[in-house]
């Protein structure tokens, strides 16, 4: 029997814990790039990473939350290639479209590091210039949630998670109002997320404009491994494609239903998640010919057994 190949998969905000840098494995690259995320933060992102006595509101300050997902993200993909995975294609969830692009070489992991730790300073301060956040819908499609944000101004549908699972994102007073209307009306249930801003909306505009130069200048270089991006979730190693769709990244939706669409077609396969929780395996439920299974939860030797057949 043939094993299954697999694909990577890389959560982004909102599936951040406490501690969970204390569960990553290390390597002396993840040691040498935390020193460089604090000095490029002004934040002591290893203590905060590793302190399980810390209040989880702690890691809801996007500026905190974004290089410690990178990084831990990208150090279980790291062990999880050296015991000989070779993944078909690589996606992530918002944050971790930044780690599928360091995993495939597309961009360098420190280069990576630097746009993560810039995007979340201009994210911080967009949200604090426009404050919004996010709520997700649950039991709804995607057109039954969009018939409820087209009669709500300032409210927009930021992430297409699952057949039943829709985010919403924008102004605080606008969330409350939309959330009413559908408490009112539907059976959905609604919960918010541990996010600080109205992430992937025009809420962000600003921060995106400004993002859109230092990509613009940053080296993109052909990638060893396809990647699916957010905005147009497609399979692709050329750099000035993969570039463009990460421009428009940051105010447009995360379109993961036709990512886990896309990843079907290679079935059959085993989708790893690679970083913290399991929020990326319960999305994929359901899904046609494809298995998922969460790194942090069932250990490498697991992986190595269900992908490698040994």
């Amino acid at each position: 029997m043939t094993s299954p190949g697999s694909v990577f998969v890389f959560p982004g905000q909102g599936s951040q814990r406490v501690g969970m840098l204390s569960l990553a494995p290390e390597n002396d690259t993840l040691d040498r790039l935390l020193d460089a995320a604090e000095g490029l933060s002004g934040l002591p992102l290893r203590e905060l990473g590793e302190d399980e006595s810390l209040s989880p509101e702690v890691l809801l300050d996007t500026r905190v939350s974004q290089p410690l997902l990178y990084l831990v993200d990208w150090a279980w993909a790291i062990a999880l290639m050296e015991t000989g995975i070779e993944p078909l294609a690589l996606a992530g969830h918002s944050l971790g479209e930044f780690v599928a692009l360091a995993v495939s070489g597309s961009i360098s992991v420190e280069a990576g590091l630097e746009l993560v730790i810039e995007r979340s300073k201009l994210m911080a301060t967009a949200a604090q210039e426009d404050p919004g956040s996010m709520t997700a819908v649950l039991g709804l499609s995607q057109s039954e949630v969009r018939s409820f944000t087209d009669r709500v101004a300032g409210v927009w549908v930021a992430n297409d998670n699952s057949s039943t699972q829709t985010v919403l994102s924008g102004r605080l007073d606008a969330l409350a109002e939309v959330s009413q209307l559908l408490a009112a009306e539907t059976s959905a249930r609604l919960i918010p997320l541990k996010v600080s801003g109205g992430f992937h909306s025009p809420l962000m505009e600003s921060a995106a404009k400004r993002f859109a130069e230092s990509l613009s200048q940053a080296e993109f270089r052909e990638a060893s491994i396809p990647v699916l991006s957010n905005a147009e979730p497609t399979p692709t190693q050329d750099p000035e494609i993969l570039r463009q769709r990460l421009i428009s990244q940051m105010t447009a939706p995360v379109r993961w239903t036709e990512t886990m669409a896309a990843v079907s077609e290679l079935a059959p396969v085993v989708v790893i998640e690679s970083g913290p929780g399991s929020v990326l395996r319960g999305l994929a439920r359901g899904i046609a010919g494809v298995s998922m299974i969460s790194v942090e939860s069932v250990g490498l030797e697991h992986i190595v057994e269900e992908v490698m057949g040994r």
